[in-house]
């Protein structure tokens, strides 16, 4: 039906928006088979607010992945190649001089989008890197000391690859813990790149989603339904005590030269409330944590040498936290 002129649509209720984001899944597999962590992952990284690092080897759909979902949220995306010669004003834009009326105008960058995909972010340096931070963080552009806000919603999501190290730049602790979540895309199962496979040879198009059948399912007021209904989400003083034990047992961990900072506590916590409402609940649970423990804090910790020469992984060391931690009744 067709809304009276002036008039805004109605906000969907909080029941409404979980139906509809909950159908992000099956329309996202029309384009991506086998990632539905990632894409919940996502989902959860919308309704906190929260960036994503996603890693995965090249050609498991990383760039597919944020396209789709997109489609499915009809939201504006954009991507930035990372390369070593990218300037940060190429991501935030800048101010150009017009000859024509003698003064400067801001030309904005990609970052003007709902959805930002940093595209190997770890092949830029520093300085580029770094001109991020304020778009994650504040939710704004400072360009001549005069701050642009961002269009809401906003999220970065940033890849990397997991195997290839030459020619990189691995991004530091301050940045890594802007992330809210780091989210591993594996390579398929059989059954999986069967499928794959299959749906090419049937004439499937990743440069055409409107061929694949993708439709918006849900939209902005969908998510802010659901930001206001993850915020009404309880957890009971036992969890959040749960979710700080975690955190402070990773900093006397024997194998990790950096435990998880209070942000970190805090993602986990955010994280924990809104994969408890996208599952039905208004309350958290000590599993809801532990399901959301290593996305949430695997890039916020840091191994020792020692460790790394043994061969430990930062999921084993968070594994073992989650093994020894008490888990309230």
């Amino acid at each position: 039906m067709t809304q009276p002129s002036g008039q805004q649509p109605p906000t969907p209720d909080r029941s409404a928006a979980l139906d509809s984001l909950q159908a992000l899944r099956t329309e996202v597999g029309k384009a991506v088979v086998g990632q539905d962590a990632a894409v919940t992952g996502l989902v959860i990284a919308l309704l906190c607010r929260g960036h994503v690092l996603l890693e995965g080897v090249p050609g498991v759909a990383k760039t597919l992945l944020v396209r789709a979902l997109a489609a499915a949220l009809s939201l504006d995306t954009k991507r930035v190649q990372f390369t070593p010669d990218l300037m940060p004003g190429d991501v935030t834009g800048s101010l150009v001089y017009d000859a024509r009326s003698g003064q400067f105008s801001f030309r904005a960058g990609p970052v003007f989008t709902n959805l930002l995909l940093a595209d190997e972010i770890n092949r830029t340096p520093p300085k580029t890197q770094a001109a991020l931070l304020e778009s994650m963080e504040e939710r704004q552009v400072s360009v001549d000391g005069e701050p642009r806000a961002l269009p809401d919603p906003f999220i970065v999501i940033a890849t990397q690859n997991p195997i290839e190290y030459e020619g990189t730049y691995p991004l530091p602790e301050a940045q890594l813990d802007r992330f809210l979540l780091k989210l591993t895309m594996p390579l398929p199962s059989r059954p999986d790149e069967m499928a794959v496979v299959t749906r090419h040879v049937e004439g499937f198009d990743p440069r055409d989603l409107a061929g694949a059948g993708i439709r918006p399912v849900a939209g902005v007021a969908d998510l802010a339904a659901g930001r206001a209904a993850v915020r009404a989400v309880t957890i009971a003083p036992e969890v959040i005590g749960y979710v700080v034990d975690l955190a402070r047992a990773t900093r006397e961990s024997p194998s990790l030269q950096l435990g998880v900072s209070p942000r970190g506590a805090t993602a986990l916590m955010s994280a924990a409330r809104a994969w408890a409402w996208l599952s039905g609940r208004d309350y958290v649970t000590p599993d809801d944590v532990k399901a959301l423990a290593r996305p949430a804090l695997r890039h916020r910790v840091g191994l020792r040498p020692e460790a790394e020469l043994e061969g430990v992984t930062t999921d084993a060391v968070l594994d073992g936290v989650l093994g020894v931690v008490p888990v309230p009744r």
